[in-house]
């Protein structure tokens, strides 16, 4: 602790969380609410990580500890990396016994596992939060040391420990609830006239969903206007120009406005988005990952929503040009029904719950 002020020590980054932008999301969601609260804040990632310059960026001081992957599967790196964890432990060792923060808050990945069990060590509190339906092996190692697990979905209370467990949902950033519609419908020169229909293929985009919304275009401009954020390199400058049809590689401090402006998303199931789709109570078609290309984690996401009523779902093995047509019209069609279950879900404010669980442990 300095100068009288709390201190919480972040360690979110590693392999795990595949899309850095998330990582982002998370720093950017708590740091404005623990910043008002007093808090000093660092964050522990990996000497490499592609956070860092985001981290930094943020005003956030970042430090670096080595790092290995602990894997399930054979790879030539299995033989070195636990001699990288074993370093990067003595390295969480000495940024603690250093800075002497109040709370451990993590958000898993293998880089996390050495900054929690340090923290075990000198009896630091570890609260860590829990994005997928299963935890991953990282998170399956720091558990035990933890004092609370928060989790996104009804069905993960079942994989942690009954007196650790929080359903919290993911914390959502502030800014990202203060879009104005008309000025989603400026940013992207479209009207009010049509609904909108905002497809996410997520930072790298997905070429199935890209390709498969592209596809039917001359059957959905008639009906909808299309803004897609389809990922770098990704755009079809055959289609610059298309009336009602926008398309964007990126979208950053605009992407609060085309929320605002969507009557209708289309996007994958990673953890974090289709829990800011909940929070924004926008009607989402999820075409999550495919096992074949995962862990299935995003299918299981997405069940969960469709359970809650949250959500429809088109698996990416029956994705066609037909069923996602028909799937979109569906959803405009009983888009009323998926705002109304939205509404009663009492995953409203992750934040502040987080936040509380945090100020918890430094009373």
């Amino acid at each position: 602790m300095n100068a009288g002020f709390p201190s919480i020590s972040y360690s979110l980054g590693g392999f795990y969380e595949k899309n850095h932008f998330n990582r982002r999301r998370y720093c950017r969601t708590r740091y404005p609410s623990l910043k008002e609260a007093g808090y000093e804040i660092r964050y522990i990632g990996s000497y490499q990580g592609m956070e860092r310059k985001l981290i930094e960026n943020a005003g956030i001081h970042y430090d670096g500890i080595s790092s290995g992957k602990l894997r399930r599967y054979f790879d030539i790196k299995n033989f070195s990396d636990p001699f990288r964890v074993v370093k990067g432990y003595a390295e969480a060792r000495r940024l603690l016994k250093r800075h002497k923060p109040d709370v451990i808050f993590s958000k898993g990945g293998f880089v996390a596992v050495p900054v929690v069990l340090a923290a075990k060590h000198y009896k630091i509190p570890v609260i860590i939060h829990e994005s997928d339906m299963t935890p991953g092996l990282a998170n399956k190692i720091c558990i035990p040391s933890a004092l609370k697990v928060c989790c996104n979905f009804p069905e993960t209370l079942k994989y942690l420990p009954s007196d650790k467990a929080v359903l919290t949902g993911s914390p959502i950033r502030e800014e990202l609830l203060q879009g104005d519609r008309l000025s989603g419908l400026t940013y992207a020169h479209l009207t009010a006239s049509k609904p909108v229909l905002l497809v996410i293929g997520g930072s790298l985009g997905s070429v199935a969903v890209n390709t498969a919304v592209r596809n039917i275009l001359p059957r959905l401009l008639p009906s909808y206007q299309v803004i897609h954020i389809c990922g770098k390199g990704n755009l079809d400058e055959s289609l610059i120009g298309t009336a009602g049809y926008v398309q964007y590689e990126y979208v950053d401090a605009p992407l609060k406005h085309l929320f605002a402006a969507a009557d209708l998303v289309i996007s994958r199931a990673g953890a974090n988005s289709i829990c800011e789709l909940l929070a924004l109570r926008k009607p989402n078609l999820l075409i999550p990952l495919s096992a074949a290309a995962s862990r299935g984690d995003q299918i299981l996401n997405a069940n969960s929503f469709a359970k809650q009523g949250f959500s429809k779902v088109l698996e990416e093995e029956a994705l066609s040009d037909d069923s996602l047509l028909d799937a979109i019209n569906d959803l405009y069609l009983n888009r009323n029904s998926y705002i109304q279950s939205m509404e009663q879900s009492n995953l409203n404010n992750a934040v502040k719950t987080v936040v509380s669980l945090i100020e918890s442990c430094v009373k």
